[in-house]
């Protein structure tokens, strides 16, 4: 199963940018194994600074036709790892071909992109800067590879 990250905003060099890198590295090569994978991001803008609602048609247009759609999202589910580990491994052995994880800009998703969603996502009641959300996905993806391989990197 494909894993995409659908965001707003184009993240330049630097530490998230770094641990981005690592954590998508770390996700393809413990996926490949458990048909996962590989995780792509897809950066989209809009120029024009139309907010959420510019933004909705944008982020729709790049996650793959047949995707699972998965907002994150403050007012979504609040996951423990586990059980996200047991989500992506449910969607990949459902036969889902893709699964697409949609952050939005500064003010959030659109409420008509949100209505669309397969699952909302929460990383908690906290709001997090989007650049931040991308190296929380990424690291919380290869922590859910990782719990299905069996692997030691999550502690209980």
């Amino acid at each position: 199963m494909r894993v995409h990250i659908v965001a707003v905003g184009r993240l330049r060099a630097g530490p998230e940018r770094d641990l981005i890198d690592d954590y998508v590295t770390r996700f393809d090569r413990t996926g490949r194994s458990l048909g996962l994978g590989p995780l792509t991001i897809h950066e989209v803008e809009d120029k024009k600074g139309g907010g959420m609602k510019a933004e909705a048609p944008l982020l729709a247009r790049a996650v793959p036709d047949g995707a699972v759609l998965v907002a994150l999202d403050e007012r979504g589910k609040v996951m423990t790892s586990p059980e996200f580990a047991d989500q992506l491994g449910g969607w990949r052995d459902q036969g889902r071909g893709d699964v697409a994880f949609v952050i939005g800009g500064a003010d959030g998703i659109a409420s008509n992109l949100r209505a669309q969603a397969d699952a909302k996502l929460s990383f908690g009641k906290m709001v997090w800067p989007h650049m931040l959300a991308r190296v929380m996905l990424t690291e919380q993806l290869y922590r859910a590879a990782s719990i299905l391989a069996g692997s030691p990197y999550h502690r209980v």
